[in-house]
């Protein structure tokens, strides 16, 4: 009689080199608590050194069904949610180097600073201050502080508002538009990984004549 286990991909790994992915790092599963038992510790692959050279390795879902099969014949494999685990091999980070730091923040800073005083020339910000003034006041100012001083103080909180940060503290649980970017921007490199990197996926048939 087949007895019947679940397994649910993880959608990504993190091991170290020279790190064994069990099944139970590379998926969920449920199932009977004998068969829990005899799987969960499945070797399903090893970093050797020759993935250094590659951080990231696919797992697809039949690999694994095949090596559970070999293990228990009368297992039936229900498999939910995604087909591929991404496995990430992460190596030992490298100390910050200050100077590289400093010379970064710098460029963005100016960077920054150059592009919103770039937009703000094109969009004549400084004259709009001054009409602003003189419609309000009815007095003509060359430099009208009256507006500028709190425009630029809103202009810094409408940043730090937008992009739901102050330094390392986050203001609220809502994502900001940043981080919702960045998600697309990681999925699509991860859907892009998966079709290129995943042997599996990819079929080529050579015209021998």
């Amino acid at each position: 009689m087949e007895k019947t286990v679940y397994i649910r991909m993880r959608h990504r790994v993190q091991v170290h080199p020279k790190d064994t992915v069990y099944l139970h790092n590379l998926a969920q599963i449920i199932g009977d608590a004998e068969i829990y038992n005899e799987l969960k510790d499945l070797p399903i692959y090893h970093v050797s050194e020759s993935d250094n050279s590659n951080n990231i390795i696919i797992i697809d879902l039949m690999q694994v069904i095949k090596m559970i099969t070999k293990v228990m014949k009368d297992v039936e494999v229900q498999a939910i949610g995604p087909s591929q685990t991404i496995i990430e091999v992460v190596f030992k980070k490298k100390g910050v180097s200050i100077p590289l730091f400093l010379l970064i923040w710098f460029l963005l800073f100016f960077g920054s600073a150059l592009a919103i005083m770039n937009f703000h020339e094109d969009v004549s910000m400084h004259e709009v201050h001054e009409r602003l003034y003189t419609i309000i006041t009815g007095k003509v100012e060359e430099k009208p502080l009256l507006f500028q001083i709190p425009y630029s103080v809103g202009l810094g909180l409408g940043m730090i508002i937008f992009f739901n940060h102050v330094f390392r503290k986050r203001l609220n649980e809502e994502p900001s538009p940043l981080e919702i970017e960045m998600f697309n921007y990681q999925q699509d490199l991860d859907q892009y990984v998966i079709m290129n990197e995943n042997k599996e996926s990819i079929t080529r048939l050579h015209d021998d004549d």
